[in-house]
C-alpha cells in the first residue's frame, strides 16, 4: 500500500486499523480453510510499520493498547471484534468457523482454535478485555460459547472518532480543553485554579487524595475555576450532574467503571456538581461517598457547603465572593469606554448586586442590546444607568418560583398612609440599602465581620394596616423586585426539608436583586420550646438554622406579623428595624379615604368625615372602595356615598363588623 501521500492522522490512522484487522482476519480465513481442506489463501502483505512510521501520532490501536496493557492475545481477540465490523467476507467465515449460521459473533471458543496464544486469564472478568469492557460478553451456555462484540465507544476510539459513551448519554457531560472563555478569573479564583493545577501537577504516588472540594455561593464561579485549573494541565473535563447518580450500588458501580474509562481514554478530570445537594440528605451523601470510596476517578466536587463525606482525605477549597474591588474591575472590563460616563452608577450597582462574572457581562450585553435597539439621547446617562440597572435585576431574579410569588410593586409614598414617625422608619431602611457600599466596604465595617450586615426589619401589626403595601413601596423606591415567601411551601413535615427549602431561598436572593417579605412570620420565626420529643427538637433546628441564615444574609427581608411576642427574642436581636403598624386613628383614616380611589374614577359628594368615623384598617377601606365602585359602575353612576355604605355593610356581614352609629347620616 503506497502511504507516501498520507500526512492526515485521521486517515493514516484508519488504514492502520484496516490493515491490523486484515492480519486478523487472515487467521480466521486460514482456520476456515483448514476445516474445508483446502489451499490457504495468500496471506496480505503487513503494510503497518510503514503506516505507523508516517504518522505524528501513534495510531488509536496502538495508544489503546498501552493504557490498558494488553498482551498479543488480548490484542488479537480486539481486533477479531473489530474485522467483524470492518471485514465484508467476516461474517461468512465466522459462520463456516463455527458450524452455525446463527453465530455471526466469534465466540471464545474461536478464539482459542485460531490464535496460538490462547490464554484462560486474558478471559477472566478481572482481566483488561472485561473489566474495562473493551468488548462485551454475551454469556453462553458454557464460556467457550460466549459471543464476543466490540464496545461501541472502544470502536469509535479505535477509528479516532470523537464519540461518548453511550451508556453516559445525559449522565457525563464533556467539556473539550480550551472552553474556558475568553474573560480571565478574578484573582482570588485564579489563585484556586492554579492550586489545583499544581495539585493534578504531582506525581500519583506523591498525591494524597485525588478528591476536592469547591465550596461557594456562585457555582458558575466554581466550574470556571475547574475548567481554568483543568486546561493549565491540559486535561478535558468532564461534569456529572449528582441528580443523574443512582442510589443503586449495583447500578452505581456500573456507571463508575464506564467513568473511569472515559476519564483514562479522554484524558479528563470529572467535576461533580452537588451544588443542589443539601448535607442533610443522606441518601445523596450515602451516593456520593460511593462513588469517591469506590473509584480511581480524579474528582471535582462542586457544591454551596462542605459535604459530609466518609472518604478519610480529600481537599476541600472554599470559594469567597468577589470582592467589591474585584466586581469593579469586572464592570470596568465589561463596559469598556462606557465606564467613564457611568461611574458612578457601577458603585451603586456593585452596592446592590452582587453578580457573578459570567452575570455581570451577561447584564451589561443585555443593556447594549436595549441602548441599540431603542437608541436614548446622547448623554441620557441616567436613561443608559436605568437600563443597566433593570439588566441586573433581572440576571439577579432569583428562581423561587415554587417557593415565593413575585409581587408588582406599583405603589408609591403616596399611596401609603402612615404617621411620620413610621414613615421615617421606612425611609431609613432605604437609606441603608443604598448607602451600604460607603459604610460597609468604605468606612471599613465589612472589616470587623461579615455577620449581620444584612438589612433584617420587622413590621407588626393587625391585618390590614399596611404592613405589605409598605414592603411594595420599599422595594419600588430601590428598584427591586419583591418576592413574598410562601410558607406553606417552606414549612415541610419531613426532617430536612424545611431547612433545605430555606437555603433556596436565602442563596436564590443573595445576588441581591430582591427583597423577600416572610408574610405571617410567627409561623416560622416562632419562639423556640423545651425539647420533649424529635418534633421539638426538629423544629428548634429548623429554627437555628434560620437565625443563621437571616444574619449572614446580606440583602433586605421584611417579616410581617400580626403577633410580635410570638417572634423568638434571638430573631429580635437580629432585626435592624422594627415598625409598629398600629390601629389607624380618625385622622389618618380620612387620609386614606381622600386618596383610596384613583384619579379615573368618578366621585360625587363624598364625605371624608363621615367615612373616616368608620373603625376599620387600610384594608378594609380599600376593599369597601373597590367593591362600591363595582356598584356605582353597575348603575353607571360616579361613586356615592350610597354605594359606599352598601359595600360596607357587605364588608360588615363578611368580617363580622359592628356598624354601630358608624354609618349614621352616610346617605
Amino acid at each position: 500500500m503506497d502511504t507516501t501521500f498520507t500526512t492526515n492522522w485521521y486517515d493514516t490512522n484508519y488504514s492502520y486499523l484496516l490493515a491490523a484487522a486484515e492480519q486478523v482476519n487472515y487467521s480466521l480465513a486460514l482456520h476456515v480453510a483448514q476445516i474445508e481442506n483446502q489451499p490457504p489463501a495468500t496471506k496480505p502483505e503487513s503494510s503497518l510499520a510503514a503506516l505507523k512510521d508516517a504518522m505524528l501520532a501513534p495510531p488509536a490501536l496502538e495508544q489503546l493498547c498501552n493504557i490498558f496493557q494488553l498482551s498479543k492475545f488480548e490484542r488479537d481477540i480486539l481486533l477479531l471484534c473489530v474485522a467483524r465490523e470492518l471485514m465484508p467476507n467476516f461474517k461468512s467465515l465466522c459462520i463456516k468457523a463455527q458450524g452455525d449460521e446463527k453465530l455471526t459473533l466469534p465466540t471464545f471458543s474461536l478464539v482459542r482454535n485460531i490464535f496460538s496464544t490462547f490464554n484462560w486469564s486474558a478471559l477472566t472478568p478481572q482481566a483488561p478485555l472485561q473489566y474495562w469492557q473493551l468488548v462485551q460478553v454475551q454469556e453462553g451456555d458454557t464460556l467457550m460459547e460466549s459471543t464476543l462484540k466490540i464496545d461501541q465507544r472502544i470502536f469509535y476510539y479505535l477509528l479516532g472518532e470523537p464519540s461518548l459513551d453511550p451508556q453516559l448519554t445525559g449522565i457525563l457531560q464533556p467539556i473539550p480543553l480550551g472552553v474556558a472563555g475568553n474573560n480571565s478569573l478574578p484573582a482570588s479564583h485564579q489563585r484556586i485554579a492554579e492550586q489545583l493545577a499544581k495539585i493534578w501537577m504531582q506525581p500519583t504516588d506523591v498525591n494524597t487524595s485525588s478528591l476536592i472540594q469547591l465550596c461557594g455561593a456562585d457555582n458558575t464561579a466554581l466550574r470556571q475555576i475547574a475548567i481554568a485549573a483543568s486546561a493549565f494541565v491540559e486535561y478535558n473535563l468532564g461534569v456529572i450532574s449528582a441528580k443523574h447518580l443512582t442510589s443503586d450500588s449495583t447500578k452505581l458501580q456500573a456507571i463508575i467503571r464506564r467513568i473511569e474509562r472515559e476519564v483514562i481514554l479522554n484524558n479528563c478530570i470529572i467535576l461533580l456538581d452537588c451544588f443542589n445537594v443539601f448535607p442533610g440528605d443522606t441518601v445523596f451523601i450515602q451516593t456520593i461517598s460511593h462513588l469517591t470510596e469506590n473509584s480511581r476517578i480524579p474528582l471535582v466536587i462542586t457544591s454551596r457547603e462542605r459535604l459530609p463525606l466518609t472518604q478519610e482525605t480529600y481537599l476541600t477549597f472554599d470559594v469567597p465572593k468577589l470582592t467589591t474591588n474585584e466586581q469593579l474591575a469586572i464592570w470596568q472590563d465589561a463596559l469598556g469606554a462606557s465606564l467613564v460616563e457611568l461611574n458612578p452608577s457601577v458603585e451603586t450597582l456593585v452596592s446592590q448586586f452582587h453578580l457573578s462574572q459570567e452575570g455581570i457581562y451577561t447584564a451589561v450585553s443585555t443593556a447594549k442590546g436595549i441602548i441599540n435597539t431603542n437608541p436614548v439621547s446622547p448623554g441620557d446617562t441616567n436613561k443608559e444607568a436605568t437600563i443597566l440597572w433593570d439588566s441586573c435585576r433581572i440576571q439577579a431574579r432569583p428562581q423561587l418560583d415554587d417557593l415565593a410569588s413575585r409581587i408588582n410593586t406599583n405603589a408609591t409614598w403616596d399611596d401609603l398612609v402612615l404617621p411620620d414617625q413610621q414613615q421615617q422608619l421606612l425611609r431609613e431602611m432605604i437609606v441603608h440599602v443604598q448607602h451600604r457600599l460607603t459604610v460597609y466596604e468604605k468606612w471599613g465595617f465589612a472589616n470587623k465581620s461579615d455577620r449581620g450586615l444584612g438589612i433584617a426589619a420587622l413590621f407588626s401589626g393587625i391585618s390590614g394596616t399596611g404592613k405589605t403595601m409598605s414592603a411594595e413601596v420599599i422595594a419600588n423606591e430601590l428598584r427591586l423586585d419583591l418576592y413574598r415567601i410562601d410558607l406553606s411551601a417552606v414549612v415541610s413535615k419531613y426532617i430536612g426539608e424545611t431547612e433545605k427549602n430555606l437555603r433556596r431561598i436565602f442563596d436564590a436572593a443573595e445576588a441581591g436583586g430582591a427583597v423577600l417579605l416572610f408574610d405571617e412570620a410567627d409561623a416560622l420565626f416562632s419562639k423556640r420550646t423545651e425539647v420533649k420529643d424529635s418534633h421539638d427538637r426538629n423544629a428548634n433546628l429548623e429554627t437555628n438554622y434560620l437565625l443563621q441564615r437571616l444574619e449572614a444574609y446580606q440583602g433586605l427581608a421584611i417579616l410581617t406579623t400580626n403577633l410580635r411576642n410570638s417572634i423568638d427574642s434571638a430573631f429580635m436581636r437580629r432585626i435592624r428595624f422594627v415598625v409598629e403598624f398600629e390601629f389607624p386613628t380618625p385622622e389618618i383614616r380620612e387620609q386614606i379615604w381622600q386618596q383610596i380611589f384613583p384619579k379615573d374614577t368618578p366621585t360625587l359628594q363624598l364625605d371624608y368625615a363621615k367615612l373616616a368615623r368608620l373603625n376599620v384598617p387600610g384594608g378594609n377601606i380599600r376593599s369597601i372602595a373597590m367593591n362600591a365602585a363595582f356598584l356605582a359602575a353597575a348603575a353607571a353612576e360616579p361613586v356615592q356615598m350610597k354605594h359606599l355604605l352598601s359595600a360596607t355593610i357587605s364588608e360588615g356581614r363578611k368580617t363580622g363588623l359592628s356598624l354601630g352609629n358608624h354609618t349614621k347620616g352616610w346617605v
